[in-house]
């Protein structure tokens, strides 16, 4: 489907129905959607579909518009990817010259012009030695990779038993069954055990829900909870420990930012044990927070940084792990390799539009823009407080999550179900229809999550703050 340069997309006559399009009777019969309720879309028994699926077109720069011709403000960048915005016909083209050029070629022994010249750059942007770029195609293929390459590290310096791994309660790493070991979140994990052994969870570090006597301290509630990933590796045995998963900003949960002096403890933890770090950048890098990667913005060294999403702008698939020199070390020699890849990770049209993407960033001064501009973002949202139902506005650049609370006072949240009336009985259909595509969710507590493109400012955020309260103050009458 071309893009239409007019302000609606008008469909084709023989789309409509009475209830939408013919595509949504077609996805209601044959897609099967990622995490997806499709019993809602099922048959009403009248002929007719439940709810139409919604189907969406077209995007420009932070605006979608879906079959009908309805424009929406896409407040989470797709699902935290379109980093750049849509519509950038320069990526487009840089994919399409690669693909007549070079279509397809793996990078099992042999290499490619576009992988080696991607990998190049992100280890310039890199911090400290981490300079050696291993692609996949997805943040959980990036996660599952940076684990199996920390086991094999340790087999191979003389340490075989360093194989667990710990991670925090209700993060998400992905659903590969190693990732989703690693994954806190329980209803997630329940319908796939047994999953994969080893992998343990320490607390987060959501200072809105800390014990009471550590709410006010944040540096105090950032030892608190370093400490807690000690206390683990030490339960556990150093000599059995191998690595460490931490978000820079928790996504699920509703965007927890890192408590002053929380990663330099873990840091400090992590060189005392041994146990590697891993900063998995699935969302956060690439300007998310402002900086090209996150742990930057937070002032620490990982070994090991996975990440996928923004890196395309979601153009075409990419992930990646980025590993420090120390950890390839052992594969320079020998016989050693790492039996480990994926057909299409490093893909030659994948790493042609990340080219062009960063080349964006660049000429855009993308990540300087972020920094600028977050404190208004901040603030913007934050004049949603005045609402009785939001208890909490947090997060850090352009990732943010709203909370949602029964009592501000008391900070007492909904059961699970006044969640689901109040989140999926009312609140996604009625952002969607306020014109706002964000995210509303209760992966812990019920939150709202927002993560534009990167490229709107203080105009957008005003707009995107209207829309919210609009619809929370009617929310507040579900209750």
């Amino acid at each position: 489907m071309s893009i239409v340069p007019d302000e609606v997309w008008e469909p084709a006559s023989d789309q409509r129905t009475p209830r939408g399009t013919r595509l949504a009777e077609a996805a209601r019969d044959h897609l099967w959607m990622h995490f997806t309720r499709h019993s809602v879309f099922e048959d009403r028994g009248d002929g007719g579909l439940g709810h139409s699926v919604p189907i969406i077109v077209r995007g420009e720069g932070h605006r979608i518009w879906d079959d009908r011709g309805q424009e929406y403000i896409d407040a989470l960048a797709g699902l935290f990817v379109t980093n750049v915005g849509h519509g950038r016909t320069e990526i487009a083209d840089a994919m399409a010259a690669q693909a007549r050029e070079l279509a397809f070629f793996p990078l099992w022994s042999y290499a490619h012009p576009r992988a080696i010249e991607l990998a190049e750059r992100l280890a310039a942007e890199a911090p400290g030695d981490l300079n050696r770029v291993f692609f996949t195609t997805g943040g959980g293929e990036a996660v599952e990779t940076a684990w199996k390459l920390a086991k094999q590290y340790f087999k191979l310096t003389g340490k075989p038993g360093k194989t667990k791994v710990i991670s925090r309660q209700i993060a998400y790493h992905g659903t590969p069954h190693g990732a989703l070991s690693l994954t806190g979140i329980t209803p997630a994990r329940i319908p796939f055990e047994p999953l994969v052994p080893g992998a343990f969870k320490v607390p987060n570090t959501n200072i809105y829900r800390a014990p009471e006597h550590l709410r006010d301290d944040e540096k105090a509630f950032g030892r608190w909870a370093a400490d807690r990933i000690e206390e683990a590796i030490l339960f556990e045995g150093a000599d059995s420990v191998a690595a460490v998963f931490l978000e820079p900003v928790q996504n699920s949960g509703g965007c927890f930012p890192p408590p002053a002096g929380y990663f330099e403890r873990v840091r400090e933890i992590c060189d005392a044990h041994d146990v590697l770090l891993v900063s998995d950048e699935t969302i956060c890098a690439f300007g998310r927070i402002g900086s090209m990667f996150a742990c930057d913005d937070f002032g620490y060294v990982p070994d090991i940084i996975t990440t996928a999403k923004g890196i395309t702008s979601g153009y075409a698939p990419l992930g990646l792990m980025i590993a420090s020199d120390r950890l390839f070390e052992p594969f320079r020699t020998g016989l050693n390799f790492f039996p480990h890849g994926y057909t299409w990770g490093g893909h030659p049209v994948s790493c042609a539009a990340a080219m062009a993407n960063l080349d964006i960033f660049e000429r855009e001064g993308l990540n300087d823009h972020v920094k600028a501009n977050a404190p208004t973002f901040r603030t913007t949202l934050e004049r949603l407080l005045d609402l009785q139902l939001v208890g909490d506005v947090r997060g850090a650049g352009y990732f943010y999550g709203i909370e949602l609370v029964k009592d501000k006072a008391t900070r007492a949240t909904f059961d699970d179900a006044e969640s689901e009336r109040l989140l999926r009985g009312f609140l996604s259909k009625a952002l969607f229809d306020a014109g706002l595509y964000c995210r509303a969710d209760d992966r812990g507590d019920p939150v709202i999550q927002l993560a534009p493109p990167l490229t709107i400012g203080p105009a957008e955020f005003d707009e995107i703050e209207s829309r919210l309260r609009a619809v929370l103050t009617e929310a507040q009458r579900h209750v």
